[in-house]
């Protein structure tokens, strides 16, 4: 049975641009660069022709967010995934970029730094990871560069010239993505990584102008978006960004989340940004910490684009939309096992059930990332 009046397939506008549906393509980090025994090659952090594909065959969706891309050395942690420094990192890129719009596709680049979640062994130049604090990451293992399981490391604390210098990093991954024929970016805020380290409390105690009050601990967010805007690199309407104020992983979750990230989406609607994407929903992993940030609690403070992320169904996600709590709805796991999850939606086709956890983020070529069938009128897959 068709599906034709679902609200997620209804069109919507982000950063000037026309999305053909709500439904978007979440980032997943599933680590395909090509993988070589010698673990600094420049080709495990190239986007390569099977990533091309696998952007490629889920571009029916309104927006593609990539997988999160290390903006540094140092933002770096996880072999395989990708990296955007260099022109290299560009050219490659924008194989995926043209490839995408080739089939009218709208593509934003993640951009990432793991800060305390990352091992050292991945940082030669430096031989430490960092964070805002000096306060190693809990209930995780972390990988080194030989993908062994390690425990957090204690992180070097950033300077105030370090933050200016990370920030800088961003800049220049944000003119990369741009020389790519990216649409846009996305600053990862979420999940424990960099910023979110800045963001949270339980993660920083620092005293200086970056730490303390929820403005001072926002403040390293705020200076990467003015910096990319200041560079020419994209428009404000053009850069979104992304928050798990309830998730527990990289050992995150603080008592005061739902008054730091309501304060943090309030400020940063004041700067026209293309979106909010936040992590609401509880399947990741929840802190159990004081209240949850739920969309509707973003949506009393941010007057932009919400999409909503984490445990959604079409249902769900439709029932979100009409709600008017988010705009758009994000699809990982499902759309793994699903390249043509729009056109499943949209025909009331099977939805084949998430792919199982090993498919994730290894170096597995194609198994699990891009030899998923696709529906079509006479095909087996079609729900009876």
């Amino acid at each position: 049975m068709a599906n034709s009046n679902l609200e997620l397939l209804s069109k919507f506008t982000i950063g000037g641009q026309e999305l053909k549906n709500r439904i978007v393509l979440a980032p997943m980090t599933r680590a395909r660069c090509n993988d070589t025994e010698a673990p600094f090659d420049v080709e495990n952090t190239l986007p390569n022709d099977l990533m091309a594909l696998h952007y490629e065959q889920r571009a029916s969706s309104g927006l593609l967010i990539t997988e999160a891309t290390a903006i540094s050395e140092e933002g770096s942690g996880w072999r395989n995934a990708p990296h955007i420094t260099t022109k290299q990192h560009a050219d490659a890129w924008k194989t995926v970029v043209d490839r995408v719009h080739d089939k009218d596709g709208i593509i934003y680049l993640q951009l990432w730094h793991m800060g305390r979640q990352a091992h050292s062994s991945h940082h030669p130049s430096t031989n430490r990871v960092v964070s805002a604090s000096a306060i190693a990451a809990e209930g995780i293992q972390v990988k080194t560069v030989e993908r062994e399981n390690a425990e957090p490391e204690v992180p070097h604390a950033l300077t105030v010239e370090e933050i200016k210098a990370t920030v800088q990093d961003y800049v220049n991954a944000a003119l990369l993505a741009k020389e790519a024929g990216f649409d846009g970016i996305e600053l990862h805020a979420a999940n424990g990584y960099l910023i979110d380290q800045f963001l949270q409390s339980v993660s920083n105690v620092r005293t200086d102008e970056y730490g303390g009050s929820i403005e001072n601990r926002m403040r390293f967010l705020v200076e990467i978006v003015e910096a990319i805007i200041e560079s020419g690199a994209f428009p404000a309407n053009r850069i979104g960004f992304r928050i798990a104020p309830n998730g527990v992983y990289g050992g995150m979750g603080s008592e005061d989340n739902f008054e730091t990230f309501t304060y943090v989406a309030k400020k940063m609607n004041e700067y026209g940004l293309a979106f909010l994407h936040i992590m609401d929903g509880l399947g990741f992993g929840a802190h159990n910490k004081g209240k949850y940030v739920k969309c509707a609690d973003i949506r009393k403070v941010f007057d932009g684009p919400i999409i909503s992320n984490i445990s959604l169904t079409k249902e769900i996600a439709e029932g979100m939309i009409r709600s008017g709590a988010c705009d758009a709805c994000a699809f990982g796991r499902l759309y793994i096992s699903n390249p043509d999850l729009p056109e499943r939606f949209a025909n009331g086709w099977k939805v084949e059930p998430e792919a199982p956890y090993e498919t994730w983020w290894y170096p597995t070529g194609e198994k699990g990332y891009t030899d998923w069938p696709v529906c079509t009128e006479d095909s087996e897959h079609k729900e009876e």
